[in-house]
């Protein structure tokens, strides 16, 4: 049985469920968050993606009224994070990267107090623990101790436990790390029904697949800074175009093949003999017609065709000169300094 999410009345605030402007986090001498804007329309999925260190956590923290920013401002659904704090905790939910759950109870007890807490009532509490554990396939461990979970369960009972007030607007600060394939894909179907019924995610992550997957619009951020924003289509259009992909039939035919793509598309192709492949960038699309006439008549026959655009992958790390799993040790090092600290 799926988890049935009720409609909700969002908060009034036109469209915008979240607004920053110029957010600041210094931790000593290492700044964390540098100058960070983001607007995120309500009823949306939006995905801020970056390497470890990159300063989204930080941002989720002050989003979410656990940091105080050291500059900047920002409103969730109209409400200063800072001075109508009450408000906005009332309108959000967080999950964390780790599980914030006790060890020493079940996964029924677990969500029965987080219920209890929220202000449902016992045979509530107990209904709606019941569903999520059934949602996240932890029905059969539903009795069993915590301490005796793997990683991924603890992260998908996490991850329920976030579920349970169904909040206008959630914070998911990685929330399928360390979630088997079979998992993720679930939780992924789990955001996509609550912002159908009303809900706004803001997604942080490191996953490529995940942010395509999900997000309606992405923030690229690295070093503490927003680099690029848009669609993932404005974002893959932002750092080039398109590449046409040949593959000829016979491998004899490969230099013809070349010459003729070359001919048409004016362009010299910096590729390999490599089984007959070729990959050619390419500006306009409608040329693709061109080509395959032309490689006919030169009686040129093809194995493969494809028009790719470019990945996410190519995209951050034409953006940020690295790639999206590269880690950030001492960004990484430094704010884990400052959470252990208390800051």
């Amino acid at each position: 049985m799926d988890l049935v999410y009720k409609k909700r009345k969002e908060p009034n605030n036109g469209d915008l469920a979240v607004e920053a402007s110029g957010l600041v986090k210094t931790f000593g001498h290492f700044k964390a968050v540098d100058g960070v804007d983001l607007n995120v329309r309500a009823g949306t999925i939006y995905g801020v993606l970056g390497p470890n260190g990159a300063g989204k956590t930080t941002t989720i923290r002050m989003l979410a009224t656990l940091l105080r920013a050291d500059a900047g401002s920002a409103r969730i659904f109209g409400h200063d994070v800072v001075k109508e704090s009450q408000i906005v905790r009332q309108l959000i939910g967080v999950t964390g990267q780790y599980a914030s759950v006790d060890e020493s109870l079940s996964a029924t007890e677990n969500l029965i107090i987080f219920s209890r807490l929220l202000g449902l009532g016992r045979a509530e509490a107990r209904r709606k623990a019941g569903e999520l554990l059934e949602e996240f396939g932890l029905t059969e461990a539903a009795k069993r101790p915590l301490k005796n979970f793997s990683g991924g369960m603890r992260r998908r009972l996490d991850l329920a436990a976030s579920l349970i007030a169904q909040p206008p607007l959630l914070f998911l600060d990685e929330p399928t790390t360390g979630l088997d394939p079979r998992t993720r894909a679930q939780m992924w179907d789990t955001i996509r029904r609550l912002v159908k019924t009303g809900s706004t995610v803001l997604l942080t992550t490191q996953y490529l697949e995940e942010a395509d997957q999900l997000a309606d619009r992405i923030a690229v951020i690295d070093h503490g800074r927003v680099v690029a924003e848009g669609t993932l289509d404005e974002l893959k259009a932002s750092v080039g175009t398109s590449s046409l992909q040949l593959k000829v039939t016979r491998e004899e035919d490969f230099v013809i093949a070349r010459r003729t793509v070359e001919q048409v598309l004016g362009i010299q192709l910096m590729v390999s003999h490599d089984a007959g492949k070729i990959t050619a960038p390419l500006v306009n699309v409608d040329r693709v017609t061109d080509v395959l006439n032309a490689l006919r008549e030169a009686g040129v026959h093809l194995a493969e065709m494809s028009v790719q655009k470019p990945t996410l992958d190519e995209v951050f790390l034409t953006i940020t000169g690295h790639g999206v799993t590269e880690d950030s040790a001492v960004a990484s090092t430094e704010t884990k300094k400052a959470e252990v600290a208390g800051v």
